[in-house]
C-alpha cells in the first residue's frame, strides 16, 4: 500500500537559474507488477549535493536507473532541459555519470587506464583528449599513478575510486553514486567521504550511511515505497525522529 500523504514534509525546493535534473509524478511497475515508483516528483539544481535515503526496497535504485534511461516509467523527466528518448539517450547518458554499487560491475577491462578511456572513446572523443581526460579522471579520485594497474588486483576502496573515475572522464553534468561506503573500512570510507566533498559537480547519492549524508549533503530526500515522504534540509530532517523512525531510518 502506498503511504499516506500526511506523512509528507512541506518543502519548497530551492530557487535556480537552471535544474539539472526535473521528475514530476513518475511512476513505474515491473513486469511482475510490483510497483516500484508512485507518483516521485523532484528537482535538482546545478551545484546541489542531494542524499537519497529509505529503507531497502523504497524504490531509490529503481528511481536512478531511470535518470539514464536504463528504466522507463510513466510520467516527467528531463536531464539538462532535455526529454529521455531515444535521440537524447546518447547525449543523457555522457550527461549523467552513474556509479553503481558493486564496481566489479563496472571495471571489465585489463587495466584502470582502459577502463576510464572506454566511455570517452565509444563517446568519439580523440585519442590525445582521452589520454588527458583519464589523466584528469585520475588525479580527481587521487590516484593518478594508477593508469596502469589492473583493475581486479585494487581493494575496494580504490575501485571505487576509480568507478567514479570511469564516469568523471565522461565530463558529466550530474554524478548519481548507489551506496558509495558500503563495504568500506574506515580508512577507504574517509578517503571517499573527502573525494566527494570536494568534487565541483553536481551529486545524487543513494545510501544507508546516515553518518556521510548528515556530514556532507544539505539536503536529503527520504523515499519510502515508492514515493518521495520528505524531502528538505538535512539537519532538519536528521532531528525528526518520528519520521526517521517511521521509515525505518535511525539518527547517526
Amino acid at each position: 500500500m502506498p503511504i499516506e500523504h500526511e506523512t509528507l514534509t512541506n518543502f519548497v525546493l530551492p530557487e535556480c537559474d537552471g535544474d539539472v535534473l526535473q521528475m514530476h509524478d513518475l511512476h513505474f511497475a515491473y513486469p511482475d507488477g510490483h510497483v516500484a515508483l508512485r507518483g516521485v516528483s523532484l528537482s535538482i539544481c546545478e551545484g546541489e549535493k542531494v542524499a537519497l535515503v529509505g529503507p531497502n526496497g523504497a524504490g531509490k535504485s529503481t528511481l536512478m536507473l531511470h535518470l539514464n534511461g536504463i528504466l522507463k516509467g510513466e510520467g516527467d523527466l528531463t536531464i539538462a532541459g532535455l526529454s529521455i528518448t531515444e535521440d537524447h539517450l546518447p547525449v543523457i547518458r555522457a550527461m549523467v555519470g552513474l556509479v553503481f554499487q558493486n564496481p566489479d560491475d563496472q571495471l571489465f577491462s585489463p587495466t584502470v587506464f582502459d577502463d576510464i578511456a572506454f566511455g570517452p572513446l565509444h563517446m568519439g572523443v580523440p585519442e590525445d583528449e582521452v589520454r588527458q581526460r583519464v589523466s584528469d579522471a585520475l588525479a580527481a579520485v587521487q590516484m593518478k599513478d594508477f593508469g596502469d594497474r589492473l583493475s581486479h588486483h585494487l581493494s575496494m576502496g580504490q575501485k571505487k575510486r576509480i568507478a567514479i573515475a570511469t564516469v568523471l572522464a565522461m565530463r558529466p553534468g550530474i554524478l548519481v553514486l548507489d551506496e558509495p561506503s558500503a563495504g568500506l573500512d574506515p580508512r577507504a570510507r574517509r578517503l571517499l567521504i573527502e573525494l566527494l566533498r570536494q568534487l565541483p559537480i553536481t551529486m545524487l547519492v543513494s545510501t544507508h550511511d546516515l553518518r556521510m549524508v548528515q556530514e556532507l549533503f544539505p539536503r536529503m530526500i527520504i523515499m519510502d515505497e515508492g514515493q518521495v515522504v520528505a524531502d528538505g534540509d538535512t539537519d532538519e530532517l536528521m532531528a525528526d525522529i518520528a519520521l526517521l523512525t517511521a521509515h525505518g531510518l535511525e539518527q547517526p
